[in-house]
């Protein structure tokens, strides 16, 4: 029986959405799969990710693992992915993607109903955007750690919410107080939700690991990228976006916002879902010629 290595981190998220994918190869080719576990850059660090190498810090070392032959497949969470590519491996699938909306962990029932001046955690420079432009008056702290240590921050008084990723939160079978931000209150990271299946380049089991693909999914993160790479930001930048389907057309709604969030660039650009590539590209090339390439610029 066919065999395949799988590289994950160790974090019980990054296993939760391994053994997931792991399942799904297993069930569509028969293969059996083995777990690897690789410690990256972002998992031994306690500094806030955007100090040190923003882009790949969970990717890297997981890519190496297949590179190097220790494993046949890498899983990462697609919104951690760098937008350039690396000529040694290719996405040999992005499966089914997950809820795409972030997730406020918190006692309270609406932005509205927090406190005046309450601490909210994230490490994520769009979120902090987001909730600075929301509610100006919100205490916005980091925070490093898993998932359930997070959620303790705020059952244990520390902070008054925590900013999460729904699908992390489904992945894990956790029912945290709370509820989902709407896009049109806060905008997905680029691949938010969705995950990539990494395989050496040339590997002759590509074909049957693709048969997990799901095309929707990957059509959307595409043009998400597509966008993220034009306007040459990280995938730690304060930028939002998110693809949705309607029928035979691909809409990308598109935000650049100011670390502050006093500023915000937005474009909504739909195209034919064969193209998804170009739809990213031109909402790119819309929020640059509004200006959003100097914001950038500005946390470079």
């Amino acid at each position: 029986m066919p065999e395949l290595n799988v590289a994950t981190r160790a974090s019980a998220l990054a296993r939760a959405q391994t053994g997931w994918v792991r399942a799904q190869i297993s069930g569509a080719t028969g293969m059996t799969t083995h777990e690897v576990l690789v410690t990256s850059e972002g998992d031994v660090s306690k500094a806030a990710l955007t100090s040190f190498g923003g882009q790949g810090v969970f990717v890297t070392a997981v890519r190496e693992a297949v590179v190097d032959g220790r494993a046949d497949v890498a899983v990462h969470s697609m919104k951690d992915m760098p937008t350039a590519t690396d000529p040694r491996t290719v996405i040999a699938a992005v499966p089914a993607r997950e809820d795409t909306r972030d997730f406020l962990v918190t006692a309270a029932t609406s932005l509205d109903e927090l406190p005046q001046a309450a601490t909210v955690a994230t490490g994520s420079p769009r979120r902090v955007a987001y909730l600075h432009r929301i509610r100006p008056d919100l205490r916005i702290v980091g925070i490093r750690g898993n998932v359930d240590s997070r959620i303790a921050q705020v059952e244990q008084g520390r902070v008054d919410a925590v900013v999460l990723a729904c699908a992390g939160l489904s992945r894990l079978g956790l029912t945290p107080p709370g509820f989902a931000l709407d896009p049109d209150v806060m905008l997905p990271a680029v691949g938010q939700g969705a995950l990539s299946i990494e395989m050496r380049a040339g590997d002759a089991r590509i074909p049957e690991v693709a048969a997990i693909d799901d095309a929707r999914a990957r059509a959307a993160i595409t043009a998400e990228r597509a966008l993220l790479a034009g306007l040459r930001a990280g995938c730690a930048a304060p930028v939002g976006a998110l693809a949705v389907h309607n029928g035979d057309i691909l809409e990308l709604r598109a935000a650049v916002l100011s670390p502050d969030g006093t500023r915000m660039y937005e474009c909504v650009m739909s195209g034919s879902v064969q193209q998804p590539y170009d739809i990213g590209v031109n909402a790119a090339t819309e929020l640059i010629g509004q200006g959003a390439g100097q914001l950038l610029g500005e946390n470079r």
